[in-house]
């Protein structure tokens, strides 16, 4: 797939199930790169990198460290020589101390979630290339971003806002395609949704940051998953999810809903 606008400065590519986006400054001379893909995505990512850039970025932001976002993300690193940004709290994932929680496959009802107990879950280990994000919310090489912490995915999981034109790079605290779903996946129809069901150990968490996005008001919106969303109809379903975020997005049973 080749890389798509999203909106100014803001680009994206999707790698099997998962988007990598490439965000450059004003001036067009610095870039960074958000998440890392599924698999081993780094030709695709080098060769839209060579075409639209035509330099190395400053640096790898991640939303979370989940396979499906870290893909390419050592090959990426060991060629390009730059430092990775995460929350703090993802740093466990991302030096080889800690491996995430097994998924979930009994919740999201679709052949995604049924699968997920193949998916990789175990740490990576980035070294002293892994840096934490700033604590004052700024977004290195990105003067005109905000990170926002948007735990329930995963306990580090970020997000990226653009307060000028109302942009954000959400990650996985919502999508915009059904994840669970095998043929939501690959026909990719576009509607808001809540967190891959099947890798989200935080219900309360999660429902939190959708309702710390949603009083956003984004205008433009490019996850992890799915196709970027816009105006009146991406504002009209953040919001009918977060209004039945409980009843509809939550799972009624699973081994991390919260009681």
């Amino acid at each position: 797939m080749a890389k798509t606008k999203v909106t100014e400065n803001v680009y994206y590519l999707r790698t099997l199930i998962a988007n990598v986006i490439f965000v450059s400054s004003n001036d067009r001379k610095d870039w960074v790169l958000v998440d890392a893909g599924v698999g081993d995505a780094s030709s695709a990512i080098l060769r839209t990198a060579r075409k639209w850039f035509n330099t190395k970025p400053k640096a790898i932001l991640l939303t979370h460290g989940h396979f499906d976002h870290i893909g390419a993300l050592k090959k990426l690193v060991e060629i390009w020589d730059v430092p990775v940004y995460s929350h703090p709290l993802e740093m466990p994932y991302l030096t080889g101390r800690k491996n995430y929680s097994p998924p979930d496959p009994s919740v999201g009802k679709g052949l995604m979630s049924l699968l997920s107990p193949l998916y990789p879950r175990k740490s990576i280990d980035l070294g002293n290339k892994g840096k934490p994000l700033p604590e004052d919310g700024s977004v290195p090489f990105l003067e005109d971003f905000q990170w926002i912490h948007t735990p329930g995915h995963t306990h580090g999981h970020v997000s990226f806002y653009r307060k000028t034109d109302k942009v954000l790079i959400a990650g996985d605290a919502f999508t915009t395609v059904k994840q669970e779903s095998f043929f939501a996946v690959a026909s990719q129809a576009t509607k808001v949704h809540g967190p891959p069901a099947y890798f989200t150990t935080d219900w309360i968490q999660a429902e939190n940051s959708v309702r710390k996005l949603c009083a956003l008001e984004p205008e433009t919106v490019i996850t992890g998953h799915g196709k970027p969303m816009y105006g009146e109809k991406l504002q009209s379903e953040l919001e009918e999810m977060k209004t039945h975020f409980r009843t509809e997005v939550v799972p009624k049973h699973g081994k991390y809903v919260n009681s």
